[in-house]
């Protein structure tokens, strides 16, 4: 596993403590402390990443909340689960707000964040999702990457498992 990838992992963990205490950014820094501690050692490097995208992510909130909505329109987001729901944001945080990580790196993250710690079916879950996004964002020429659908993305995986 990565570095930048343990990473992730912890900022989700951090965004699910956050939202099952109930959203209180109070303890957002205590959180993030305590789970950098007991799963980051080593990560160092990653300190400042881990902090900062918890810390946008939950100035974000609200807009990632609207954007996640937009695309589960049958599915209200106080009932997708905790895990799915730190993963999406993230995924949504990295897609619309964090212009140094490339689209295509945010969303295959996310789908194996999602593969590792969500249910069955929360790979394909956070993959509809943000491919919607991402797909919406090269419409309307937010995304300059080389990326026609973000299909391709769980095709290639499927391709390099043979």
């Amino acid at each position: 596993m990565s570095n930048r990838h343990l990473a992730r992992s912890i900022v989700m963990q951090c965004l699910y403590q956050w939202d099952f205490r109930e959203k209180p950014s109070s303890a957002l820094p205590a959180i993030v402390d305590q789970m950098t501690k007991e799963f980051g050692i080593g990560l160092d490097e990653n300190k400042k990443y881990i902090l900062e995208t918890v810390v946008s992510t939950v100035d974000h909130i609200d807009e990632i909340d609207k954007i996640i909505s937009k695309y589960t329109i049958n599915w209200p987001i106080n009932q997708i689960t905790l895990i799915d729901r730190a993963i999406l944001r993230i995924g949504v945080y990295e897609l619309k707000f964090n212009k140094e990580i490339p689209a295509k790196v945010a969303i295959n993250e996310a789908i194996e964040i999602a593969k590792s710690y969500g249910g069955p079916s929360s790979g394909k879950f956070v993959n509809g999702i943000l491919g919607a996004l991402f797909n919406e964002m090269v419409e309307n020429g937010e995304v300059k990457e080389n990326l026609l659908k973000i299909h391709d993305v769980e095709e290639d995986e499927e391709t390099d498992k043979e």
